[in-house]
């Protein structure tokens, strides 16, 4: 709290200025040092917090927030309040990021023709069926640059995953590109079941093109 427009009134009312700042428990060179303009050492040190403050705020390119700063100041060897941090911080008018909303990666296609299950929820693990049934799906991961969607292919014998791909979209070529990869690096017999769900990246014309391309032979179930 401010004290000095406390004394500042007394003064102007022709009272004693020395006996104000003893009431206060302020110097009086300190107070006299704020009339002349010059900063107290709270008010330097501030400025030298809120400069580390810039510094770490920078180099996270504007993601870290005040937790992430005072965790970062202190494992430099700066032990301040969390509450100071937080406080410089809003003086500062800096503030840390935060990731873009989340997006759905499953939408349906209702004019998507309809494929049989072949795999009828049967997920169980069998080492003599490597590379025999696939299954699939898409999940997000969000990042400070925003979303990324990773496409994967896994061998239900095995469980192992057998070939994805990062893309920032949920087109069709992610999955397409997931797929082709997969095919390349366990080069399955002919007829290998892939399986996923209802996606409209998983039911579209241009993956059963591919599908029939690479010899895999495409199944669609409620979930991947």
């Amino acid at each position: 709290m401010n004290l000095y427009p406390f004394i500042e009134a007394e003064k102007a009312q022709q009272r004693n200025v020395k006996r104000a700042c003893e009431l206060l428990e302020v110097s009086r060179a300190a107070y006299y040092a704020h009339r002349a303009g010059i900063p107290s050492a709270r008010q330097r040190t501030d400025e030298q917090l809120t400069e580390r403050i810039r510094q770490v705020h920078q180099v996270s390119k504007g993601r870290y927030g005040a937790p992430r700063i005072h965790a970062e100041l202190r494992r430099r060897g700066h032990r301040h309040a969390r509450k100071r941090v937080a406080r410089l911080m809003r003086a500062a008018g800096l503030c840390g990021r935060t990731p873009r909303r989340w997006k759905p990666t499953t939408i349906p296609d209702p004019a998507a023709a309809a494929r049989a299950d072949l795999v009828r929820r049967d997920f169980a693990v069998n080492a003599a069926a490597v590379n025999t049934r696939w299954c699939g799906d898409i999940t997000y991961l969000p990042t400070w640059e925003g979303w990324l969607y990773l496409a994967t292919v896994i061998d239900i014998a095995s469980r192992r995953v057998v070939g994805f791909a990062l893309a920032e979209h949920l087109r069709t070529e992610l999955v397409a590109d997931a797929l082709t990869n997969a095919v390349a690096a366990r080069d399955p017999a002919p007829g290998v079941v892939f399986h996923a769900d209802r996606g409209c990246q998983y039911t579209s014309g241009a993956y059963a093109t591919l599908a029939d391309d690479l010899a895999v032979c495409l199944s669609t179930g409620r979930t991947g």
